[in-house]
């Protein structure tokens, strides 16, 4: 029995333009790097604290501009962009760092409010996004970055009403960003990450996502995941946060995919096995790994052809299409794809 108020944001789009569906309706995707590690803030004031996260070898330093880090919150935006770019891959159509939109289908997309106050919001996050720098050895895309770098390039408010609302917006995205897309470094989000109201929730949702998958559980240290979140708590403070946010899930059953609980000082996360999307029909959906793999290599040069068979799928499941002959489906969504843009 579910008591009190919900967690969750409320649904801000329940009857959407039906021009915007098919935008809207893009699979929602993030980048695996910044799912992995902690690139965004947790805070929801400016937060101006450089922090260097360290693990394994590999090292991250990002550093705040005049306006704050970037936060968890302004990630809706790159995840619009991602999603959008993997979309039109996707349906075999070429992507570019820079793309134009428009501001009100981010706003409706990302569940967020599309009052005068949403659009100044994502001005500022466009600011933070701009003006957040990172430098790293992490691997993007198989490139090993040792540069300043921010998480876009550029944002121009190309188009405005006569109040000053923006409506159409540019942006270019980062190099570290663009190849994640390029290489398909990216994992699918549940839709309801938009609804998820706390920064911590949504940090959380990501590296269960990342790190457990479709796997039956992970385990990890407290203090391990305290670090991975980017939270500035002490192991103490975050215990009891990440306890409140289990007992709301008990509760209201509100995070989306997995469970979270305790085990003694780990933190053991597994898939609520119910709603976790279904594997994709791999019996069903099997090509020629030796006639249509070579004859897919010659339709879409530079591309590697798993990450091709992987994408189809997924396309394949998410449109619903029925497959008569997975061969020939597969082969024409290769060509449509074309030679890899590097």
């Amino acid at each position: 029995m579910t008591t009190g108020r919900s967690p969750l944001l409320p649904d801000r789009h329940p009857q959407k333009d039906l021009f915007v569906c098919d935008i809207v309706d893009a699979v929602p995707k993030g980048d695996m790097s910044s799912m992995e590690h902690p690139v965004f803030s947790l805070s929801t004031k400016p937060d101006m604290r450089p922090r260097r996260y360290n693990r394994g070898g590999n090292w991250i330093e990002i550093s705040p501009s005049r306006y704050g880090l970037a936060t968890v919150h302004d990630r809706d935006v790159l995840i619009y962009c991602i999603s959008q770019c993997m979309t039109a891959l996707n349906g075999g159509r070429q992507v570019h760092r820079s793309m134009r939109f428009k501001a009100y289908d981010l706003l409706v997309a990302t569940n967020r409010q599309t009052s005068g106050r949403g659009y100044e919001l994502l001005r500022d996050a466009l600011r933070r996004l701009q003006g957040t720098q990172i430098e790293t050895n992490l691997r993007q895309g198989g490139k090993e970055y040792f540069k300043v770098f921010g998480l876009i390039d550029s944002a121009e408010i190309v188009k405005e009403t006569r109040d000053g609302r923006m409506l159409d917006v540019e942006i270019t995205l980062s190099d570290w960003v663009f190849d994640a897309i390029e290489n398909n470094h990216v994992l699918t989000l549940s839709r309801d990450y938009f609804f998820l109201r706390k920064p911590l929730e949504r940090r959380l949702y990501e590296l269960a996502r990342k790190h457990c998958g479709a796997q039956a559980r992970w385990v990890v240290g407290l203090d391990t995941l305290r670090d991975k979140c980017g939270s500035g708590s002490t192991v103490k403070e975050f215990r009891r946060l990440l306890g409140k946010i289990i007992e709301d899930d008990i509760r209201h059953d509100h995070m989306p995919d997995y469970f979270f609980g305790f085990e003694d000082d780990n933190v053991l996360v597994r898939p609520k096995r119910d709603e976790v999307v279904a594997p994709l029909p791999c019996s069903v959906l099997q090509v020629d790994e030796d006639e249509t793999f070579a004859a897919a290599r010659r339709v879409a040069p530079g591309w590697d052809v798993r990450v091709l068979l992987d994408d189809w799928r997924e396309w394949v499941r998410t449109k619903g299409i029925t497959v008569q002959n997975p061969d020939a489906n597969f082969l024409s969504f290769c060509k449509a794809r074309g030679p890899h843009p590097r």
